[in-house]
């Protein structure tokens, strides 16, 4: 079914605290060289106390319809990417709705973790394009190291918070959406988790915590070897070729994965948008911060394509190929 979905507009915010990698060696055994070597990341931002999911997730939509000029009272649907809530009900959807007094519209939290950006994309693409919906917010909104562990040198050094936004809107002839792969392997979740009420899954015990638990390794290992066949996949689907896209953008989960994943999908280093060099992995907010950090440099044009993949815990991926063409910004940022 042709796409009848368009991105017209993007916010992005990020707390003003900065943990560098020299804070980190004050806290584990740990080095600036060590981190920057492994992983790319040389500083993340962190949530104040008082800081949550949906205050950062409003303050980004507060700057994209300051930068872009939208009104909200027509938005039909609010979809937010989130596996650090504020509460497990009411969602940060609703919060955001009450907050900006929007009159009738569908509210909803998911989690599809590092995918989750991609995914609220797919699910907006597929109500719009229906006929069911007309104007979306998808939001991605993470306060990561809220649950993360301080005393784990090897997951306390890569996570870092924010939150993003962008509208989807009706648009028959100027749609975005090119193309969509995505998948699941489900038995490779205790790979990377975080406990809620079971400790146990299909026998496998795992640490009861409210902290994030990683085996970075499987998980490197399966995204190295997953990403670069779905990336081939969106390509064929759209019937173009790795030459036409002028960005990818995948999920800053680590500098070094994502330079495997480009040698082996055959794609060039310097045509990618990245996040993590100075926010750390911030989950399903990832994409659209490094999405937003080009536009601000003027490295987006107008017609670019835009090859986007989310992966991580689930184990769930997602990529969406785009057509960047957003409406005019009010102000280039």
């Amino acid at each position: 079914m042709k796409s009848k979905a368009r991105l017209t507009a993007i916010g992005t915010y990020v707390p003003e605290k900065v943990l560098t990698n020299e804070d980190l060696q004050k806290l584990v055994d740990t080095s600036d060289e060590w981190i920057v070597q492994r992983t790319g990341m040389k500083e993340r931002r962190v949530a104040g106390e008082h800081e949550f999911a949906s205050t950062l997730a409003i303050k980004a939509v507060q700057e994209l319809t300051e930068r872009y000029s939208k009104g909200l009272d027509d938005v039909d649907a609010i979809l937010v990417s989130t596996t650090t809530p504020d509460f497990v009900f009411p969602s940060v959807a609703c919060q955001i709705q009450d907050f900006f007094g929007i009159p009738h519209t569908l509210a909803y939290d998911f989690n599809a973790t590092c995918a989750g950006f991609t995914y609220g994309l797919h699910m907006a693409n597929g109500l719009i394009t229906s006929g069911l919906h007309k104007k979306i917010l998808v939001v991605a909104a993470e306060t990561l190291t809220k649950a993360t562990d301080y005393t784990d040198r090897s997951t306390c050094i890569l996570f870092g918070d924010g939150a993003a936004a962008v509208l989807i809107e009706r648009d028959e002839e100027h749609h975005s959406f090119l193309s969509a792969h995505y998948g699941t392997k489900g038995d490779g979740g205790r790979h990377v988790y975080r406990t809620n009420f079971s400790t146990s899954m299909k026998g496998w015990e795992m640490e009861k915590t409210d902290k994030m638990v990683q085996n970075g390794r499987e998980v490197y290992k399966w995204a190295v070897r997953t990403i670069p066949e779905g990336i081939h996949k969106l390509i064929d689907q759209a019937a173009m070729k790795l030459d036409d896209v002028d960005w990818f953008v995948p999920h800053s989960a680590n500098l070094r994965m994502i330079e495997s994943i480009c040698e082996k999908a055959g794609f060039p280093e310097e045509k990618m948008l990245t996040s993590v060099e100075f926010c750390g992995n911030t989950s399903s907010v990832s994409i659209p911060l490094a999405m937003d950090l080009a536009i601000k440099k003027g490295k987006l044009n107008d017609g670019d394509i835009l090859l986007l993949y989310g992966f991580g815990g689930g184990l769930t991926h997602a990529g969406q190929l785009l057509r960047w063409s957003p409406d005019p910004a009010k102000q280039s940022h």
